[in-house]
């Protein structure tokens, strides 16, 4: 059954006589593909969640610029992890970052900060900043279409290593292929289903050490991801496939 996202202010109350059900209305990109792309008519079914974890089963009333669908049930999300896992990705080259959005949102992470490090060859003013996150966002959201999640993850502006480790919350596991690290799979074993992971990459080139020592300065867990170098668009794959194996499954 095909499945979009709205607001939450567009789900509210109807007025069909006896039977005052709740109604969504479907705006923009959404109703067109809605009418034009899939064609679907009056009575056909959609999923629709409200980007909170509330999952609507809906039926369509009408098509058009606007959509406007009759909701059936609801139920919270059961797609969305018992934690929630923030990706703190250095910027990367190419479409690396836009590998990382999509499959990371399908491994359920929940929000994606780029960071600027020492080592990042990638250099993004303001107005290319804005423009970038605007379609990493996008990205997240087909992915999350296409995979069955209950919410769609959030790309933050970049910001620079210090402030991210300023902002991060719960757990911090701060990803380095050098010495001094603790194996990953020691570190999540030791521990209950935290609240919050904050998941620190490096760019291509690694993080520099002054990095690391500041990040466990900060009290962040110097995680060592096995005995193999990875790809910077891998790692945070693989931690997101580890905290899924951990917690999950």
């Amino acid at each position: 059954m095909p499945r979009f996202f709205v607001k939450a202010s567009d789900v509210s109350s109807g007025d069909l006589g006896a039977d005052c059900s709740k109604q969504i209305t479907i705006h923009g990109n959404d109703a067109a593909h809605i009418t034009r792309v899939l064609r679907m008519k009056p009575g056909e079914r959609l999923v629709v969640c409200d980007s909170k974890g509330v999952e609507y089963e809906t039926v369509i009333l009408s098509v058009g610029e606007e959509c406007v669908l009759k909701v059936e049930s609801e139920k919270d999300s059961l797609n969305e992890p018992p934690y929630k896992a923030v990706i703190y990705q250095a910027l990367v080259k190419g479409d690396k970052f836009e590998t990382v959005i999509q499959k990371g949102t399908e491994m359920g992470a929940a929000e994606f900060v780029p960071v600027v490090t020492k080592r990042c060859v990638v250099k993004l003013d303001a107005k290319d900043s804005g423009k970038k996150v605007e379609r990493w966002q996008r990205i997240a959201e087909e992915a999350a279409k296409q995979c069955g999640r209950g919410v769609i993850p959030t790309v933050r502006m970049p910001v620079t290593l210090k402030e991210a480790l300023s902002q991060s919350e719960g757990q911090v596991l701060f990803c380095y292929e050098g010495e001094g690290t603790v194996p990953l799979s020691k570190v999540l074993h030791s521990s209950d289903v935290p609240k919050v992971l904050s998941v620190f990459i490096g760019p291509e080139g690694g993080f520099e050490e002054d990095e690391v020592a500041f990040a466990g300065e900060k009290g962040a867990d110097l995680c060592g991801l096995g005995r193999r170098i990875l790809r910077t668009e891998t790692a945070s794959l693989y931690v997101l496939s580890c905290l899924s194996y951990r917690y999950e499954l």
